[in-house]
């Protein structure tokens, strides 16, 4: 019932916010209604904004996770579109220049990344104002956690990312992206450590993420992204395995994948059990993985659907895996200065023979005895980042690092919305693929 109370507070407080935004061509007062200085100057405001957040980038079709799972997975060949009547994933399974400008899921995700960032900052700044700092310090870093990933999302799919918000801004290379994603998260571990994050903000937030464990694993994630592996390394290190962070899902916020693909069987399904990856990388049909991530059906087509996080209405989504975090240590060792093919290896068995997974994604399988070289092991990597992560939205950018052929992906990098390029004269070109 709390978080469903917040979740009105927070469409409450953001439809003031869009209010103030969009109404100023007239001057329609509500004395009944907060004003934009009254959302982001008090504690309850704030909150409510920096809720939304969530809402806006978890909830429904027209989500950024929804986009980034499904657009990740047409293009990275992990689904296949099960109606040929839903024309954006379409485009996606087709690929090259079939997706363009006018690409609806890719304008929607555009937007709903660059609106969270935007309504972050607001947070951000205006907890930086406010009296009780350990209150605010939770602000900043929940703010911070949606802020990051949505930068990161878009460094992800396009070649660069507006540098700010605002008019006419410009653009920097998606590897300063993951960067600034990074800057955004110390910021917020250097809140936290100077004003320790209050119980009364906690109760405050919809359950379910460990903003602490969160900063570190999305710090280790967009270092590796960004080619930082003693940084990753050392954030990777600091993230609690033991623990999960997910979004949760209840009967008034529909897990979005279940919502639109699981329950229809009418738009998105995995592509089989080999997901999506070619021979010699294709999971072994006793990996427990395959079961997690894929069901059977054996009577009507496709035979295989979702399982794993959209399996159902309220199934909770994660916002990193332990697998993830402990494949980003085996990389960090394979990509060193020096590899070191020893310490890489352990740390990949241990996902490899995983069986007490928090999330129950086990692969439970034998020890790989050896590799020979820094090439074989980084194969095994991304064989098992590409089973572990799946239809997670990070196949894209593995496949961009590990140096796979391009005839495996539908694009390698997307063109920019035309909404964008009509109103940023900025706006870089389309990349050619």
């Amino acid at each position: 019932m709390k978080n469903k109370l917040i979740q009105y507070t927070v469409i409450a407080a953001m439809s003031c916010t869009l209010f103030v935004q969009t109404g100023c061509k007239k001057d329609f007062s509500n004395p009944n209604a907060a004003t934009e200085d009254q959302v982001f100057s008090s504690a309850k405001g704030l909150t409510g904004v920096a809720v939304g957040l969530q809402r806006v980038y978890t909830a429904g079709r027209g989500s950024t996770l929804y986009n980034l799972i499904t657009i990740n997975g047409l293009t990275t060949n992990e689904m296949i579109v099960v109606n040929a009547g839903n024309t954006a994933e379409v485009q996606l399974a087709s690929g090259g220049t079939a997706v363009d400008g006018n690409h609806t899921m890719l304008t929607t995700f555009w937007s709903t990344c660059n609106k969270v960032v935007y309504d972050a900052d607001k947070v951000i700044n205006g907890a930086k104002a406010l009296a009780d700092k350990n209150y605010a310090s939770g602000l900043i870093a929940y703010a911070s956690i949606f802020k990051a990933m949505s930068i990161a999302d878009m460094a992800q799919f396009w070649e660069k990312v507006p540098a700010a918000n605002g008019t006419n801004v410009t653009f920097i290379d998606r590897v300063d992206g993951f960067k600034k994603a990074i800057a955004t998260i110390d910021d917020a571990l250097a809140a936290i450590a100077a004003n320790a994050i209050s119980a009364s903000f906690i109760s405050n937030v919809p359950a379910g993420i460990d903003i602490i464990n969160t900063l570190y694993a999305l710090k280790a994630r967009y270092s590796l992204y960004a080619g930082l592996y003693t940084q990753a390394q050392a954030a990777a290190a600091l993230v609690d395995l033991t623990k999960k962070s997910s979004f949760n899902f209840d009967p008034l916020t529909l897990n979005p994948l279940f919502e639109v693909a699981t329950s229809t069987n009418n738009v998105v399904q995995p592509k089989d059990s080999t997901l999506g990856l070619l021979v010699p990388l294709q999971p072994s049909l006793s990996d427990g993985r395959v079961a997690f991530y894929t069901s059977i059906n054996a009577t009507i087509a496709p035979r295989y659907r979702i399982n794993g996080f959209g399996n159902a209405a309220a199934t909770a989504y994660p916002v990193y895996l332990p697998g993830e975090i402990t494949l980003i240590k085996a990389e960090c060792f394979a990509r060193a200065s020096t590899p070191d093919l020893a310490n890489g290896l352990i740390e990949l068995n241990k996902v490899v023979t995983k069986t007490s997974d928090p999330f129950g994604v086990n692969a439970n399988q034998p020890a790989i005895a050896s590799v020979a070289n820094q090439a074989e092991l980084l194969d095994q990597i991304y064989r098992h980042r590409c089973i572990e992560l799946f239809m997670s939205g990070q196949k894209l950018e593995d496949m961009r690092r590990f140096g796979r052929p391009t005839a495996e992906r539908k694009r390698n990098l997307m063109p920019y919305p035309l909404r964008e390029r009509d109103n940023n004269p900025n706006t870089p070109p389309d990349p050619p693929f």
